[in-house]
C-alpha cells in the first residue's frame, strides 16, 4: 500500500458483488493497495462492501472500478448512490443460483438413486451418463471455476480454488473411468460431482439471501431518503427533486409526509413520528421554532418549515455514512479469525493430500477409498464460516443500534463494551438538564415570593449569569413586566446592585452579603442550610441592608438519569460522577442518584486526568458526557458515550452517539455490546467446531471403528451449511431489545412517558 500523506485524502464506500468467502476480501484489499494512492482498504464480506480511503489528486473512482473488475469482481456503485443497481445485481445473482441448483438437484438425485440400485449397468450406460452429466456439471460448476482461475491469476488460494480441485478431481476421474484411461468403470464420481456443484450453489443461494438482509438497517435508513420536496414560491408550491433544496428555503409538509430536510418550524404545529432516526417510539410535538430531521414523518398537522441542513449534511445522510463506515470496521477480535483464514487453505491441501497418501501408501486401501477422502476433505473445510462470523455480526449489530436511536461510529468501540468495568458520567447537561431552574423562593414578610420575584428579575434582566436568565425566565411565567431600575452596578462573580423603585438593592451570594455586612435574618437560617444540604444555588436579595429573601435554584436531575444509574449498577458497573460543582451540591445528586463515588471540582481538563487515574488502576472505564466540553475524556476513555438530542452528529466526540436525549441508552448500548460479541464467539466456536469435527470424519478418522466415511456431496453440504449458521445466528440480533429497554417500551405503550 502506497501513502502519500501530502495528498488530499477521501473515504468512499464501494458496493460490491461476486464475492464469496473470506479470501476474496484479502482478493480485492490486495488489489486495491496496489494502486499507488490508497491509504487505507477495509472490505466487510458481510455486507459486500469496500471502504478505501484514497488521494484524490493522484486516483480517481474509475481507478478503483477498474482495480475491483480486473480482480474478477462486480462494481456496482458507491454508498452515496441508490441502492437499485446493487439490488438488481443480487437479484439477478439468486435467480441464477436458484436455477442452477434446482437443475443439478434435478439430474444429481436421479443419478444417486441409481448409484445406490443393485444394478450392473452395461458400458453404453456410462457412456450416457458422461453425455447428460457434462453439460449440466458445466452449467452449475462453471462460475466456481471461473472464479477459482480468477482467484489463481491473483495468486490467491480461495475456497473457490479447493471446490474446483474436489470438483474436478472427481469428475476427472469419473471420465477416466468411463473410458478405461488409467482409471477403470469402478471410478464414477459423476453424481458426486454433480451433488457438490448443486449443493455448494444451494450453501451459496442460501448464504447470499441471508448476507442481503444483514444490511436491512442500511436500507431501511436509505428507504426514508424524501425524493422531491414542495417549495414555497409566493402563494403556491412547486414539487422539486430534493436535490434541489437548498439552505433558507421555505418548505411545505403535509399531514403524513416525510420531512424532506433538516429544518425549523416557521409555522403550524404536528406531531412528528422520528422513530426512524432516534428510536423515540412516541411522536414529537413540533410548534414554531422547533428543529425537525429529514426523513421523520408529519403525522397530522401542516407545517412551514425553512431549510437548514441540505444533502450530505442531513443528520440522516450523516447517520447512513455513520452506520456504513462503523458495518465495515473491524473490531480486534476479527484479527484471530483473518490469521486463521490466511493459513487455513495451505493447511487443508497438505491435509487431504497426506489423507489420500497416508490411506493409499501406509494403509494399503484402494484407490477409490482414497481419492474419495481426498475429495471429501477439499469440500468439507472452508474458511467462509470463520470470514462471515465476526463481520455478519458487527454489520447486524451495529445496523441494530442504529434502529434503537444508538450510533456506534467503530467496531472497536462496541468490542470495547465487553469489558467496561467502571462507568463515568459527567454532571452537568449530561446527568441534569444543564439549565437551572427555580426551586424555591423563601421570602420575609410583608415581601410576597410574588413581589421577591419581579424585584429580582427586574436588575437580573441585564445579566447573561445562567442563574440571571432562570430567574427572569421564572418571573415572566408568574407575573409579565419588571419594575424600573437606576444605578445599575456588577461585581463579577459576587452579585450586583440597583435602585428598584427607588429603594436600593443588593442581589448576590452570601460572600456578598457578608461584604456589605448585611445579616441573614436567624429565622431563615435552619431553611437555608436544608436548602444548601439539597445542593441547591442561593441568591440572595437585601433591601434597606437587609436580607428580604433567598431564591433557591438548581440544575434539575433528567427524569431517567436514577433509573440508568441503577441499571448499570444493577449490572455490576461502579458508577462515578465528575463535575466542576462545589462538593455540597455534588454530594446531594449522588445521594439522589445513589451513585457510588464522587469527584467535584474538576475542571474540564481535570477529568482526563480522573480517567488516566482509573485506567492505571486497570479499570476499563466508559465516559457520557454532553460532548461540548467533553472532548478530551471522550477520547481518553475506552469508550466514550455522547449524548446528543438528534442533531449535529456528525463531528461528535466519542465512540457511540446518543440521538435520544436519554441516558437509558447507556445501559442499553452496554448490554447491546455484549450481546455482538457473545454472538461473535458463538459463530468463532461454531465455525471452528465444523472444521475441527468435520474434517478428521471426511478424512476417514472413524471409518476403522465405525465404518463411517463422509461421501464428498454430502461433506459439500455440511460444509455449506456452515456459512449458513454463522450468519443466521448473527441475523438473529435484528430481533434483539436490550432487557433495560423492554421496560422503556412497555411503559410507553401504557402511556407512561418518564423516559420519553
Amino acid at each position: 500500500m502506497k501513502n502519500n500523506k501530502t495528498g488530499r485524502f477521501e473515504k468512499k464506500t464501494i458496493k460490491i458483488g461476486g464475492m464469496t468467502c473470506a479470501m476474496c476480501v484479502q482478493t480485492i484489499e490486495k488489489s486495491l493497495q496496489g494502486l499507488d494512492g490508497v491509504n487505507d482498504v477495509s472490505v466487510n464480506l458481510a455486507s459486500e462492501k469496500a471502504f478505501v480511503t484514497y488521494d484524490t489528486d493522484r486516483l480517481s473512482s474509475k481507478d478503483l472500478q477498474k482495480a475491483i473488475e480486473d480482480a474478477g469482481y462486480q462494481f456496482l456503485g458507491e454508498g452515496e448512490q441508490s441502492a437499485g443497481p446493487e439490488e438488481a445485481a443480487r437479484k439477478k445473482d439468486l435467480q441464477q443460483k436458484k436455477q442452477r441448483f434446482i437443475t443439478g438437484l434435478a439430474f444429481g438425485i436421479p443419478l444417486m438413486i441409481l448409484m445406490y440400485l443393485p444394478l450392473s449397468l452395461p458400458g453404453f450406460m456410462l457412456f450416457l451418463q458422461f453425455i447428460v452429466v457434462t453439460p449440466v456439471f458445466l452449467y452449475i460448476s462453471l462460475p466456481i471455476f471461473t472464479a477459482a482461475y480468477r482467484s489463481l491469476r491473483h495468486a490467491v488460494l480461495t475456497m473457490d480454488v479447493m471446490y474446483s480441485l474436489g470438483m474436478g478431481v472427481a469428475y476427472t476421474a469419473s471420465v477416466l473411468g468411463t473410458f478405461n484411461i488409467l482409471l477403470t468403470h469402478e471410478f464414477m464420481f459423476y453424481e458426486t460431482a454433480l451433488m457438490l456443484a448443486s449443493f455448494l450453489t444451494l450453501g451459496r443461494y442460501l448464504e447470499t439471501r441471508a448476507k442481503g438482509r444483514t444490511s436491512a438497517a442500511i436500507k431501511k435508513l436509505m428507504n426514508i431518503q424524501v425524493k422531491t420536496a414542495h417549495r414555497i414560491q409566493g402563494d403556491h408550491t412547486v414539487e422539486i427533486p430534493v436535490e434541489m433544496v437548498t439552505i433558507d428555503d421555505q418548505l411545505l409538509v403535509r399531514p403524513g409526509e416525510r420531512i424532506p430536510v433538516d429544518g425549523k418550524v416557521l409555522d403550524g404545529t404536528s406531531y412528528v413520528n422520528e422513530s426512524m432516526i432516534t428510536g423515540e417510539s412516541l411522536p414529537v410535538l413540533k410548534q414554531h421554532h422547533d428543529q425537525v430531521i429529514g426523513g421523520t414523518i408529519n403525522t397530522d398537522g401542516m407545517l412551514k418549515i425553512t431549510a437548514v441542513r441540505v444533502g450530505r449534511d442531513t443528520v440522516l445522510s450523516q447517520i447512513v455514512r455513520l452506520v456504513e463506515s462503523a458495518q465495515g470496521s473491524r473490531p480486534p477480535m476479527q484479527r484471530l479469525a483473518d490469521r486463521v483464514v490466511t493459513y487455513f487453505i495451505p493447511v487443508i491441501l497438505l491435509i487431504a493430500v497426506l489423507t489420500f497418501a497416508g490411506w493409499f501408501w501406509i494403509f494399503h486401501s484402494s484407490l477409490l477409498f482414497a481419492l474419495t477422502r481426498l475429495i471429501s476433505v477439499l469440500v468439507i473445510a472452508c474458511p467462509c464460516a470463520l470470514g462471515l462470523a465476526t463481520p455478519t455480526a458487527v454489520t447486524v449489530g451495529i445496523g441494530r443500534a442504529a434502529q434503537l436511536g444508538i450510533l456506534i461510529k467503530h467496531g472497536e468501540g462496541l468490542e470495547s463494551l465487553d469489558t467496561i468495568s467502571t462507568v463515568v458520567f459527567d454532571k452537568t447537561g449530561t446527568l441534569t438538564q444543564g439549565i437551572p431552574i427555580v426551586t424555591k423562593i423563601l421570602s420575609v414578610p410583608p415581601y410576597t415570593e410574588e413581589e421577591l420575584l419581579t424585584i429580582t428579575a427586574s436588575i437580573e434582566q441585564h445579566s447573561q449569569h445562567p442563574l440571571a436568565r432562570a430567574i427572569v425566565t421564572r418571573s415572566r411565567v408568574n407575573r409579565p413586566g419588571f419594575y424600573p431600575i437606576t444605578d445599575f452596578r456588577s461585581f463579577a462573580g459576587r452579585g450586583i446592585q440597583a435602585s428598584v423603585n427607588n429603594v436600593p438593592t443588593n442581589i448576590g451570594n452570601e460572600r456578598f452579603m457578608e461584604e456589605l455586612k448585611i445579616k441573614i435574618p436567624s429565622p431563615m437560617k435552619p431553611m437555608i442550610n436544608g436548602l444548601e444540604k439539597q445542593g441547591a444555588s442561593l441568591v440572595y436579595i437585601a433591601q434597606h441592608f437587609e436580607v428580604v429573601g433567598v431564591i433557591a435554584l438548581a440544575d434539575p436531575i433528567k427524569p431517567e438519569s436514577r433509573d440508568s444509574v441503577q441499571s448499570l449498577r444493577n449490572m455490576g458497573f461502579s458508577v462515578i460522577m465528575v463535575t466542576g460543582d462545589h462538593e455540597h451540591t455534588a454530594q446531594a445528586i449522588a445521594r439522589s442518584l445513589t451513585i457510588d463515588r464522587t469527584i467535584a471540582n474538576v475542571l474540564p481538563e481535570g477529568k482526563t486526568r480522573v480517567i488516566r487515574e482509573l485506567q492505571a488502576k486497570q479499570q476499563k472505564v466508559v465516559f457520557i458526557g454532553d460532548g461540548i466540553n467533553d472532548a478530551p475524556a471522550l477520547a481518553q476513555s475506552d469508550v466514550g458515550i455522547t449524548v446528543k438530542s438528534g442533531t449535529d452528529i456528525a463531528f461528535e466526540s466519542g465512540d457511540i452517539v446518543l440521538m435520544r436525549d436519554t441516558l437509558m441508552g447507556v445501559p442499553a448500548a452496554i448490554q447491546l455490546g455484549k450481546k455482538v460479541m457473545q454472538r461473535i464467539r458463538q459463530n468463532l466456536f461454531w465455525a471452528f467446531a465444523y472444521n475441527i469435527v468435520l474434517i478428521p470424519v471426511a478424512a476417514g478418522l472413524l471409518y476403522p471403528v465405525t465404518g463411517i466415511a463422509f461421501k464428498p456431496e454430502f461433506a459439500g453440504l455440511a460444509m455449506a451449511m456452515s456459512s449458513v449458521t454463522v450468519v443466521t445466528l448473527s441475523l438473529l440480533l435484528q430481533r434483539y431489545t436490550p432487557p433495560v429497554l423492554k421496560t422503556l417500551i412497555k411503559g410507553a405503550k401504557n402511556g407512561d412517558r418518564s423516559y420519553m
